[in-house]
């Protein structure tokens, strides 16, 4: 075994009998955990993986899910977990490109499962009709898995899909080095300790969850409160009655929490007495920031990361943490900001965000095309985000630079700094800003807006006035968007990142979009 996963191991093993993980119905020690995922090793061996075998698993947060996956790292075999969301026409592309040897599958999602060839299907929680369940084998009689094979720090540990929102999914490899360097390096920067309890809601085929959620936890030392799914409810419910000290969210799940300290005093105080709150998968509002503090007294720490990378920037844990920026490089990490013809920045002009770090991923899955676009030939990885950096080296996310860079008549336009400004209207709770084509200016800046409760009923043209009227005191004019659509709610992946390109595909089917003031000279 490698030597950065035996330290993980030797990590598991020094934890005994305090609490690992706990769920609203059981606990698991580290000892527990690490008996576990040794028979969890015995399991695959017995079925026939060897080194460098996928398994794949689909299939909601739980205790069964950790310890396979810590598991498939005893034995050697890389480990792939997928968005229990996807449904069939997703999941077939998937398995027809990394090829697992086998799929555990919760029973419930059985039925999206396509038909597979050389993939051995499994139920992970009970038995289906035809499919003995792989759990219930491990409670078997199976002595656990004692020897490591012979696994080098570089080979490949977990493929992480991306979301596809900029083309069709890949798979990132992560190596055994990058999950325990990258990420020890973050919750190191963090402070996280054994004595901290950690309330965790985010799904586990992400690196946000998976990555400082799981590993992170695991590698300090820390007590994990798992949950299947988000409610704000038992987030307070953790701090108040289960002892937590941390809480890791993405922007939406910080929203939903908001509204319900808004209405209760005693929540908004038992969120305050704990350590840390971060944020991150996507841009954190600065408005909600300043809310979020106004109730907590707490500053969320917000922070840069995706698959390919893992964990990048980051607020400190001692020091600024400044609202709409996700910080400082954490220790390790190397970053440049290139223009469009590759050349550095070293203003606060805009530029796209390249990385060196311990966390790299080793390349995508049998993707060599994807790598020479992704990577410079000197190693840098292009990460396709726009940043600008201040003087002090604090980075802010402009956006993507697919569908966040609104090119219109010569200017470059960042939707993120419109949707903070139409964000501090009362009436609006939710927004997303894009470009739409335009004949005379390449692009005109457009928004969908989610209203606030209480304000669907008004007239529309009030609405449409009243949004104009803000968007003329908070924007310069080419900056305010020309066309607004009011929705419901706003097209999200599983980690509540906006698809903007499904917002753009809407509107360009859609003839009632209503400008915000046509009359508007524009001034380019």
């Amino acid at each position: 075994m490698s030597s950065d996963m035996s330290a993980l191991w030797d990590h598991l093993q020094r934890g005994g009998e305090r609490c690992a993980v706990r769920t609203l119905d059981a606990t698991w020690s580290y000892a527990a955990l690490s008996d576990a995922a040794a028979h969890s090793a015995a399991a695959l061996r017995n079925v026939g993986f060897q080194p460098g075998d996928r398994l794949a698993v689909l299939a909601h947060p739980t205790i069964d899910v950790i310890t396979l996956m810590l598991g498939a790292y005893r034995a050697g075999v890389a480990w792939v977990p997928i968005n229990p969301q996807y449904r069939s026409g997703e999941l077939g592309p998937l398995l027809e490109d990394c090829r697992p040897r086998m799929l555990l599958c919760e029973a419930s999602l059985l039925d999206e499962v396509p038909p597979t060839t050389g993939t051995i299907v499994e139920t992970l929680d009970r038995p289906a009709a035809s499919l003995p369940c792989f759990v219930a084998r491990l409670a078997a009689a199976l002595p656990p898995f004692d020897a490591f094979p012979s696994v080098s720090d570089e080979a490949i540990a977990a493929i992480i899909y991306t979301s596809g929102t900029t083309g069709r999914s890949k798979g990132v490899q992560l190596s055994y080095r990058a999950l325990v360097r990258g990420i020890g390096s973050l919750v190191d920067l963090w402070r996280f300790t054994e004595r901290d309890v950690l309330s965790l809601m985010l799904p586990l085929f992400h690196v946000h969850g998976l990555g400082i959620g799981i590993h992170g936890a695991l590698l300090r030392g820390t007590e994990i409160l798992l949950h299947a799914r988000f409610d704000a409810d038992a987030v307070i419910d953790d701090f108040e009655r289960r002892g937590a000290t941390v809480f890791m969210g993405v922007p939406t799940m910080y929203r939903r929490l908001l509204a319900r300290l808004e209405h209760s005093p005693t929540a908004a105080a038992t969120l305050g007495r704990a350590r840390l709150f971060t944020a991150g998968s996507a841009a954190l509002p600065a408005e909600d920031f300043l809310r979020f503090e106004a109730l907590t007294g707490h500053r969320i720490l917000e922070r840069y990361g995706m698959s390919e990378t893992l964990l990048t920037l980051s607020n400190p844990y001692m020091g600024e943490r400044r609202p709409g920026s996700v910080g400082l490089p954490i220790p390790g990490v190397e970053i440049l900001i290139a223009d469009d013809d590759a050349q550095p920045i070293l203003d606060d002009r805009p530029g796209e965000l390249w990385v060196k770090a311990p966390g790299m991923m080793t390349g995508y899955w049998e993707r060599p095309d994807a790598d020479g676009q992704a990577f410079t030939p000197d190693g840098w990885f292009r990460t396709g985000d726009i940043v600008t950096r201040a003087r002090d080296g604090y980075v802010s996310i402009v956006g993507r630079s697919s569908v966040d860079i609104i090119k219109s008549g010569g200017f470059k336009i960042g939707a993120r700094e419109i949707e903070d400004a139409l964000l501090r209207h009362p009436w609006v709770q939710e927004v997303a800003v894009y470009g739409l084509p335009d004949p005379e200016w390449g692009e005109q800046v457009s928004a969908a807006v989610v209203l606030a409760p209480g304000i669907d009923g008004r007239d529309r043209e009030t609405i449409l006035r009243e949004l104009q009227t803000h968007a003329r005191r908070h924007l310069a004019d080419y900056k305010k968007p020309r066309s607004l659509q009011v929705v419901e709610e706003l097209p999200r992946n599983a980690l509540g990142k906006v698809q903007k390109t499904a917002l753009k595909r809407a509107a360009a089917l859609r003839c009632d979009e209503r400008p915000l003031r046509a009359t508007d000279p524009d001034p380019r």
